[in-house]
């Protein structure tokens, strides 16, 4: 499934981790679904949280935002529209490229897996089916310029944050996202608290093409419609949908 950007600007995160609400509803009122997370997230989870959301909304766009190429298979893979991979600013090499480069390398370790055949992926390309693997893995792969704001959060611990950008860095890091990286998506992520419209202003004068995404402490419309009229094409709720599914509800714009 393509993904229309335009028509996304409520992004829901579920954590494989956490159990997810017995009415699941409630994501008919979602734009996307992001399935990721860092504690106790496994292949074998974040597969169920993919598959069991498919099947009640097949037509709602899924990605698997993994911390670790151990949470993807091949299963994972053709279960998601996208592959989501963040690519930390603010946080330490491992998360900005380190563990890129690492995925890679996984999935040329794994060529039984990925292909069905014994030719390896990495120094051996001869076996088409092995070439035609690689590339239907890199498309669907979405790269993420990230800047995470809260130091106290989970996310900051795992990727190795220890400061937080100014509005000014964040409008760096947008500008670089856009002009220099070329990736699709911008990701300001707040973890848990709310961190206002300041930064979401920041990146959104220098994006035209690139989706600018807000995450962070989003419980009421009024935060969603403030984060929106400050510049991002979306909201990303995350912990109120696991927590109070009809609280979540007043997050829709």
């Amino acid at each position: 499934m393509t993904i229309d950007w335009s028509a996304v600007t409520h992004v829901t995160k579920v954590d494989p981790a956490e159990s997810l609400p017995a009415d699941l509803s409630v994501l008919g009122h979602t734009d996307l679904v992001l399935v990721g997370g860092s504690d106790g997230v496994t292949e074998a989870n974040s597969l169920a949280a993919i598959e069991r959301i498919a099947e009640a909304f097949p037509d709602l766009p899924v990605c698997q935002e993994p911390y670790s190429g151990s949470h993807v298979s091949t299963d994972t893979i053709e279960a998601v529209d996208r592959l989501a991979a963040p690519a930390v600013y603010n946080g330490d090499a491992e998360n900005f490229v380190d563990k890129h480069v690492a995925f890679f390398a996984e999935v040329g370790r794994k060529p039984q897996e990925l292909t069905g055949t014994s030719v390896p992926l990495v120094g051996d390309l001869v076996e088409s089916k092995a070439c035609d693997a690689v590339t239907d893995l890199t498309e669907k792969v979405l790269a993420e310029g990230y800047v995470v704001q809260n130091l106290d959060s989970k996310a900051a611990a795992e990727s190795g944050v220890e400061e937080r950008y100014s509005p000014e860095e964040v409008a760096g890091a947008a500008l670089a996202t856009e002009s220099f990286f070329d990736f699709p998506v911008f990701y300001v992520e707040y973890s848990g608290t709310y961190g206002g419209p300041e930064d979401v202003e920041a990146a959104a004068q220098y994006l035209d093409d690139t989706v600018l995404l807000y995450g962070g402490g989003i419980e009421r419309a009024a935060q969603t419609e403030e984060i929106l009229d400050a510049g991002a094409d979306a909201v990303v709720v995350g912990d109120i949908f696991h927590d109070d599914p009809e609280q979540y509800l007043d997050t829709i714009p």
